[in-house]
């Protein structure tokens, strides 16, 4: 293994093991994410919720199993860090609040996405919901606005909202997120696998 290779394999190793925010975690850290230098696609969502704490599996969950439905891949894809690389923006699970999970510890991207990105080089990162377009987006549209100008934002991104079944009620207000934008997603997916 070359120096190079070993330097990005020991960066993911040093994130999986961060303990950063062990006194502010409502459970033991347990930063869930996946990666190689051969990536090709990076998927950057919120945090894992508390079934992939519990699992340390990424998207473990009825999110997942509807995130990998928009995208057209099976489970042994969509867990093969040599295609996929997830890098939540917060990589352990939050806590919950009244409404939800709280949001995303900020200390793990600021700490960790540019030095991960840089040990890899994705044809397409998927930016899932409002936290990750807002880190990474310089605009002040919501993601309703962001998903149905889509395009705008390829060939670098692609923005989808967050599939948690918590957003039925957009889904059905939104028929054309399903009708239209996803078939195009999953060819563009497809293309990079």
């Amino acid at each position: 293994m070359t120096e190079c290779n070993l330097l990005k394999k020991n960066d993911f190793y040093l994130a999986r093991n961060c303990r950063e925010c062990v006194n502010i975690l409502p459970l033991q850290p347990n930063p869930i994410i996946q990666g190689s230098a051969n990536s090709q696609i990076c998927i950057i969502g919120q945090a894992p919720g508390l079934a992939a704490h519990n699992s340390s599996l990424a998207w473990n969950d009825a999110s997942g199993d509807r995130l990998r439905t928009w995208l057209g891949m099976n489970k042994a894809t969509f867990y093969d860090e040599n295609i996929v690389a997830i890098l939540p923006m917060g990589f352990c699970y939050p806590g919950k609040s009244s409404s939800g999970d709280l949001p995303p510890i900020k200390k793990c991207a600021e700490i960790w996405h540019q030095r991960l990105l840089s040990s890899f080089t994705p044809k397409i990162t998927l930016l899932i919901g409002q936290y990750a377009q807002n880190y990474y987006l310089n605009d002040k549209l919501g993601v309703t606005n962001r998903v149905r100008n889509w395009q705008d934002y390829l060939p670098e991104y692609i923005v989808l909202p967050h599939p948690s079944p918590r957003n039925n009620i957009w889904l059905k207000k939104n028929s054309w997120f399903e009708e239209s934008v996803l078939p195009e997603v999953k060819t563009i997916i497809q293309d990079n696998t």
